[in-house]
């Protein structure tokens, strides 16, 4: 019930029953009624106050039967309170258990590969075998990170069965497969198990030998070294950004460092001009492959006619 409309009500009924217990206070004592022996005087005081704790308890039977809050207060705080009590102590338990978890040193995260694989399966017979290899090398690798304390030859490497027969179905029809096994959860060191998934997807080509991939254009008069820098810099972002959006697995890029370097001094050392950096593809890569990559010079500059000849 509204609390507005409660009052109301209260003040209403108050009302009335007031006035009949005034009424009936006033008959009593001019019948000069007598009640357990008292005068009729008194008799009449006792109807009075009788009449006024029958208002008190029917107003409140009925804020007690309209208030949800009201009742619960009366009848359930104590219990609630305790129950708050058992709440607050759970919660610093799973406190204290958070921090010992992130104060563990975690050796590998949600998500992350331990190993990935180009597989190609001609024949039905070799599947196990090829999955059973991807798997120990999953292990070996989950298990130099984790340090644990069981047998090295011992699996800590746990994947669902139904996981893996899926996987046998799927790289079944001869087609070219990316198959990486990832971490199921973030792993402390010392763990005994790395609970994991595989993760399966098509092969195919990324790039080709003389591609270019990226490009990025500079003006040499107006750019110093470390404004070149931050252009080599954005050009090998935009390049790795590419090859991840045409399906490339790889993190990274293979690149030559001394090239590089040779490349920004180059630049540095022309200071004018407006030059093209471009990433070009040293080889095919397929969606394991790092993306081995080379960067180009092309000047933007058109030539000078010489109208003389």
């Amino acid at each position: 019930m509204n609390g507005w409309l409660l009052i109301l009500s209260l003040l209403v009924l108050g009302g009335i029953l007031s006035t009949l217990g005034d009424r009936l206070g006033t008959r009593v004592g001019k019948a000069r009624l007598s009640i357990f022996n008292l005068r009729p005087k008194s008799t009449a005081v006792l109807i009075t106050v009788f009449t006024g704790s029958i208002i008190s308890s029917i107003s409140f039977a009925i804020m007690v039967a309209f208030n949800s809050q009201l009742r619960v207060g009366l009848f359930e705080l104590e219990g609630i309170q305790a129950k708050i009590k058992d709440s607050e102590k759970e919660l610093k338990k799973l406190e204290k258990n958070l921090f010992a978890f992130r104060s563990g040193d975690v050796v590998i995260s949600s998500g992350q590969t331990l190993v990935t694989k180009t597989l190609k399966i001609d024949k039905k017979d070799d599947i196990k075998k090829e999955i059973e290899s991807i798997l120990q090398q999953a292990n070996f690798y989950a298990f130099n990170l984790a340090k644990t304390n069981k047998s090295k030859f011992r699996r800590i490497l746990l994947i669902r069965k139904d996981h893996i027969e899926n996987l046998e179905k799927l790289i079944a029809d001869r087609r070219s497969w990316v198959v990486s096994i990832k971490s199921a959860g973030n792993i402390l060191r010392g763990e005994n198990y790395v609970y994991a998934f595989p993760e399966v997807r098509l092969n195919k080509i990324i790039t080709r030998k003389g591609e270019a991939i990226a490009t990025e254009n500079i003006s040499l008069a107006s750019s110093d070294s470390e404004a070149i820098r931050k252009k080599i810099k954005l050009l090998l972002s935009s390049t790795l950004a590419e090859v991840k959006r045409r399906g490339s697995l790889s993190s990274e890029l293979k690149v030559n460092p001394t090239q590089i370097n040779n490349l920004g001094k180059n630049l540095v050392s022309i200071k004018k001009g407006d030059i093209q950096i471009i990433a070009i593809a040293l080889e095919d890569s397929q969606s394991a492959d790092k993306v081995s990559i080379s960067l180009e010079l092309k000047s933007l500059e058109r030539p000078i006619i010489n109208n003389n000849q």
